[in-house]
């Protein structure tokens, strides 16, 4: 598949700039794959709209206060976001630097009495090993939440104010898991309230952590789609969950494309255990035609022309097939004329 089949006329003003003012109030598009339906709803609807008995798996990361500010030798300003930890010890990190070049050829940069930083490597990524020097804190992480702030995705053209350190989380977000960089922005529309009435109403809620990345928001830059190198997301399995995920008698919905990326790698290797907490990287592109090991139903965003998301929400329509992609753009394209809110703080999907 061609790359230029990712895309799609998108007018600027419906890319959501700040979430709408109560959660649950934000758009509903569901899409029936066997009836073909499209119909339009308000999410505080979405109880009434699922099957009965569904497994609910949603990401219950956190994201982290990951961009910090800081200062070369020579006084200038650089913006740091750490993506992730090495290998190496807890407190060198992979970055990006904004302006990159500069400090790089500085070789250090940092904030008086905060932190200092030298950068021990330059990546054909685009990114930067980082090794931080930290009087006060114990790793980078501990840093970023006291002093660093959200990293709003590129799209939303305003800096992160005090309302999006509560609105750029889920209400589920597990504070002890603040590995990512970015939201998993389908579970930004749940309440406390909603997740109740769907377990009153029978369905039941399970846990996963996938640690969200910058590779999210990356197009893809290949003239084929099957060129493209897929971004490694580090994800975490309970036992409990993993057996959910191994019972074929559940009905499983998936919140957010990073639930599928979890579960589907998981499901997807052989060696799998139920009995112990598992930790592994999922690497897995899904794209058409590709055929789901365990997810029936998904409720997403609306995502970006050109990104790998489009090829996995395109998959999940047409599982099996080719055609997935031209359907998803159809969508679109009345989501578009019906003025939807578009990405990370818009509207949301259910594909049942």
């Amino acid at each position: 598949m061609l790359t230029k089949e990712l895309e799609y006329p998108l007018p600027k003003e419906l890319i959501a700039q700040t979430p709408t003012d109560q959660r649950d109030q934000s758009r509903l598009l569901v899409f029936n794959r066997l009836s073909q339906d499209l119909t339009h709803h308000h999410f505080h609807e979405l109880p009434k709209l699922l099957p009965p008995n569904l497994s609910i798996l949603r990401n219950d990361v956190s994201v982290l206060k990951a961009r910090l500010a800081g200062k070369r030798p020579g006084g200038g300003s650089v913006e740091c976001l750490l993506l992730r930890p090495t290998s190496q010890p807890e407190t060198t990190w992979r970055c990006l630097l904004k302006p990159g070049n500069k400090t790089a050829k500085a070789g250090r940069f940092g904030l008086e009495n905060e932190y200092s930083a030298e950068i021990i490597e330059s990546l054909p990524s685009g990114e930067y090993v980082v090794r931080f020097q930290l009087p006060q804190d114990n790793d980078p992480a501990s840093l970023a939440q006291r002093i660093g702030s959200l990293p709003l995705p590129p799209y939303v053209r305003r800096p992160a104010d005090q309302a999006d350190a509560e609105r750029y989380q889920t209400v589920y977000a597990n504070q002890g898991n603040r590995s990512a960089v970015a939201a998993p922005t389908a579970g930004l529309h749940f309440t406390p309230e909603l997740l109740k009435k769907l377990q009153v109403e029978g369905h039941t809620i399970h846990d996963l952590t996938l640690s969200v990345g910058l590779g999210t928001f990356r197009p893809v830059e290949t003239e084929r789609i099957e060129d493209h190198p897929m971004h490694a997301e580090k994800y975490f399995l309970s036992p409990s969950t993993q057996a959910i995920l191994c019972d074929s008698q559940k009905t499983k919905l998936a919140i957010g494309t990073t639930c599928v990326r979890a579960i589907e790698h998981y499901l997807s290797h052989e060696e799998r255990k139920t009995t112990q907490p598992m930790e592994s990287e999922a690497e897995l592109f899904i794209r058409p035609p590709y055929h789901f090991l365990g997810v029936d139903h998904l409720l997403t965003n609306f995502h970006l022309p050109g990104s790998t998301l489009m090829c996995l929400v395109g998959a999940f329509l047409s599982p099996g097939k080719n055609n997935g992609v031209t359907k998803l753009k159809e969508i679109y394209n009345e989501a578009v004329e019906k003025k939807y809110r578009f990405f990370s703080y818009g509207d949301a999907m259910l594909i049942l």
